[in-house]
């Protein structure tokens, strides 16, 4: 029996592949399997070809297999376009109705074997529909329970009614049926059933977002980000806050900056494209010591790019962008489970240094959906200082501080006012062109940041070797699960998962590359982004190595395993 399988539904825009991998993904987690999901689908709004890649294993999953087991597919209409994200070999098995014509060259090319499977047949002769065949397949040749998937369709379909539920149960049930003569040999382990936590990577940055204490969040609709948005709409009225929905991406993180500088811990949301409509903004947000969190979930670039496919292209924008020397904190979450714990820390950072903090996510990490152990939380929020001894003429909104935060009064507090000012200013926030206001100013806005002790937050060591492999978002879990493959053949290997993009923790990494013979950074852009800011602040060896591919394919860990031998 396997510890893991992987397994593929694919078909037109409709066929329901999307659903019958999600609701496959689900009964899994009721049997007490980890597992994740990734979502295939072209640029275009609605149609066109989609398909739903799912692992599920008894241990906790880290990246997308190097192969699958099974493509399950519901028509052959552009599933050609999938094949280079969806390697197989001989060993793998095709399922696919004969009657929707021949399966793609790309397919067949991967001497996987083609399994005549009547799809159609079988969900018409039980008034059902394909895709819940393709899933009773999925679900037989795991070696699932019948009574997880049944849990999984009724949360799925339960409002449409006993007739709809008991159509989709006999297509599942002519499904699993008609797999059982197949032949293959992959079923699952037994799982073991526990607490798990059902999401994606964007759901969880919005869990995160809420435990740090945000309430309110503006932003325009944008893929891959949206969800982050749709999540915490319906959540912030619960908790007394607001979601906005704006006209437009510079609206929203107006909006934002507005909402913090009236005492509301705030959140704006957004990808590449609106990332760069919104950084006039942030520079003012950098110089008035607003506090706010932008969530940036990468996608490929540049321009429009590539909405629905990931990438890390986005590193530059986030580090730079903004006009003059505009410091700010930078972090990424490793996994999807650290989506939640970073943007939590991440409100806690904004606040506590009164600055814009980043969370770059990506749209592998975003819109992957998972079955992981419930996303941990930090101990002891970090919140607003807004107290100050002074009033009236003494009270100075950037009066100097041993740690650089000054108090930071909520509008309105009499003998408190003060001015949001994106002029260079003195300690009142009064404009001037003085220039031991301004070089006051920059010192200010830089030692806060780099001066401030971020604990552990800075990355995740694992592993003891003399090869290094740094790497930040979606790249960290390939490289740990290459990392893991290689130790399996005696290969010692040192995985850094950096969160702390910026301010570089120097000292951190210094330790953590302290011996290695090898150092090896890991990112998914075209031009190694990470590499040189690392690079060209002295934080990496001359000899360091660069391994940096673009999107939209994401790495996957035999091809990391293979770079490092």
């Amino acid at each position: 029996m396997r510890s893991s399988i992987a397994i593929c539904f694919a078909g037109s825009g409709g066929a329901g592949a999307i659903t019958a991998g999600s609701t496959f993904l689900q009964a899994a987690a009721r049997a007490g399997y980890y597992g994740l999901m990734t979502k295939l689908s072209g640029a275009q709004v609605r149609g066109g070809e989609a398909a739903a890649l799912v692992e599920i294993g008894v241990e906790p999953l880290d990246a997308q297999p190097d192969r699958f087991d099974v493509l399950i597919a519901l028509d052959w209409d552009n599933v050609g376009k999938f094949a280079p994200e969806l390697p197989m070999d001989s060993a793998s098995i095709v399922l696919a109705d004969p009657a929707a014509g021949k399966p793609a060259d790309a397919i067949v090319a991967t001497g996987a074997r083609l399994v005549d499977f009547p799809l159609a047949k079988l969900a018409a002769d039980v008034k059902g529909r394909g895709n819940m065949v393709a899933l009773g397949a999925a679900a037989a040749l795991a070696g699932f329970d019948s009574g997880a998937v049944e849990h999984s369709i009724r949360d799925l379909i339960g409002a449409k009614g006993e007739v709809a539920i008991a159509a989709s149960l006999a297509a599942v049930a002519a499904g699993a049926e008609a797999a059982r003569d197949i032949g293959s040999d992959i079923k699952l382990q037994p799982g073991h059933p526990g607490r798990r936590w059902f999401g994606s990577g964007n759901e969880a940055i919005g869990l995160g977002a809420l435990r740090g204490g945000v309430r309110f969040v503006a932003a325009y609709p944008i893929t891959p980000a949206t969800e982050i948005t749709e999540w915490l709409a319906p959540r912030m009225k619960a908790v007394g806050g607001r979601a906005m929905l704006a006209e437009d991406e510079i609206a929203a993180i107006n909006m934002a900056v507005g909402a913090s500088f009236g005492g509301v811990p705030s959140l704006t949301v957004t990808s590449g494209p609106g990332l760069s409509l919104k950084v006039e903004t942030i520079g003012l947000a950098i110089s008035a010591e607003i506090p706010l969190v932008i969530v940036d979930v990468m996608r490929v670039g540049p321009s429009t790019g590539i909405p629905t496919k990931s990438d890390q292209g986005d590193l530059d924008l986030a580090l730079t962008g903004t006009h003059g020397d505009a410091p700010r904190i930078v972090l990424a979450p490793i996994s999807i489970a650290d989506c939640a714990l970073t943007t939590e820390r991440a409100v806690h950072l904004a606040e506590s240094l009164q600055t814009p903090v980043f969370v770059l996510s990506d749209q592998s990490l975003g819109q992957t959906q998972t079955i992981i152990d419930e996303p941990t939380r930090r101990a002891e929020p970090m919140a607003r200082t807004t107290v100050s001894d002074k009033s009236g003429a003494d009270f100075r909104r950037y009066q100097p501080t041993a740690d650089n935060v000054s108090p930071m009064p909520a509008p309105g507090v009499e003998g408190r006012q003060w001015v949001a000012e994106g002029l260079s200013h003195d300690e009142f926030g009064h404009p001037s062109n003085a220039a031991r206001f301004h070089v006051a100013g920059l010192n200010k806005r830089r030692d806060k940041l780099e001066k401030h002790d971020y604990g552990d937050i800075w990355g995740e060591v694992t592993g003891e070797g003399e090869t290094v492999i740094i790497a930040f978002g979606s790249s960290v879990g390939p490289v740990k699960e290459a990392a893991r493959r290689l130790r399996e053949q005696d290969v010692a290997i040192k995985v850094v998962g950096l969160r702390l993009l910026a301010p570089i923790p120097k000292k951190q990494i210094a330790e953590a590359i302290a011996g290695a013979r090898r150092v090896i950074v890991v990112e998914q852009n075209h031009t190694g982004q990470l590499y040189r800011h690392l690079l060209g602040a002295k934080a990496l060896p001359a000899e360091a190595e660069s391994l940096a591919r673009p999107g939209p394919a994401p790495f996957r860990p035999g091809e990391i395993a293979a770079h490092i031998v």
